[in-house]
């Protein structure tokens, strides 16, 4: 099973109203068809009354063995309905990379 297809397995158990889970792996200074960098983008009831700190805590602890092992980098943006409503349903960019060294000048 790939890790991003464990990553979906495992969110599912905080019965997300929405869940895309992206491997950005190709965005960063990794051998091909690695899967060492993630963005998770999750609507959950979950969250309601939650810092930021503290759901980042449950999805830390939710995804502990990708974390230890092949998980590199994970970009979380977690939202209640409410919050994602407000911000109309639109999942956030990524940034560029900005470090490793490849020579093409991406990164």
């Amino acid at each position: 099973m790939s890790i991003q297809t464990q990553i979906d397995t495992k969110l599912t158990t905080l019965a997300p109203l929405m869940v895309e889970v992206v491997n950005e792996s190709h965005m960063h200074s990794v051998p091909a068809n690695s899967e060492t960098h993630f963005k998770v983008t999750l609507v959950s009831e979950r969250f309601a009354g939650l810092m930021r700190v503290k759901r980042h805590q449950l999805l830390y602890a939710l995804l502990k063995e990708e974390l230890e092992g092949p998980v590199h980098a994970l970009a979380l943006h977690l939202y209640t309905p409410v919050e994602w409503t407000a911000r109309g349903g639109e999942i956030p960019d990524s940034p560029n990379c900005l470090g490793g060294g490849k020579s093409d000048g991406k990164h």
